[in-house]
């Protein structure tokens, strides 16, 4: 009979501990929001890309690192590198960028960092450290200070706008030396 009364003395213990325990945790009913994830859904290493246009190359794209977020935007932090192609297939430009995005609802591209622009045809070339492009009528522009380098000039101003080969370009606030050829 004692075994039995140490039992029950014993469940009756652990029943007011366990409802002890029980009401304690009911105290703490701190509720707190989801963590949302904001990150890249994806990761792509060296990355070479072709854009092409019945069947002729219009872009070449090549980049060690994108990240691709639930929008499609994509950014490329360590770096990117355009070839831009005529209509004939011959290289016209190249555009570097030590870090870019995309951002795909406007379909504009931004690249920062030591941003550099060549027209391989002509030897002209192009130094910002931020840019903008848009593929959809091939153009870039900025707000930020440019360098333009032509044959035997150096221009130097802030803002600019050109076509993406720096055949026509317009700088907003001009300064520099350069040579003005009359006809």
């Amino acid at each position: 009979m004692q075994d039995g009364f140490f039992i029950s003395i014993n469940m009756k213990y652990a029943a007011i501990i366990f409802l002890l325990l029980m009401l304690s945790a009911c105290g703490n009913t701190e509720v707190k929001d989801p963590i949302i994830y904001e990150g890249p859904l994806r990761e792509v290493e060296n990355m070479e890309l072709f854009y092409s246009q019945n069947s002729t190359v219009k872009v070449k794209m090549k980049t060690p690192l994108v990240h691709e977020f639930k929008n499609s935007d994509q950014e490329f932090p360590k770096g990117i590198y355009l070839e831009f192609y005529d209509a004939l297939g011959n290289l016209e430009s190249t555009l570097t960028a030590n870090h870019a995005f995309y951002f795909k609802a406007e379909n504009k591209w931004r690249g920062r960092g030591d941003v550099v622009v060549r027209n391989v045809i002509k030897e002209e070339q192009l130094n910002t450290e931020e840019l903008f492009w848009t593929p959809s009528n091939q153009r870039i522009f900025t707000e930020k200070f440019v360098t333009i380098r032509q044959q035997g000039d150096v221009i130097y101003g802030e803002g600019m706008e050109a076509k993406q080969d720096l055949s026509d370009f317009e700088i907003k606030k001009v300064t520099g030396d350069f040579e003005v050829k009359e006809d």
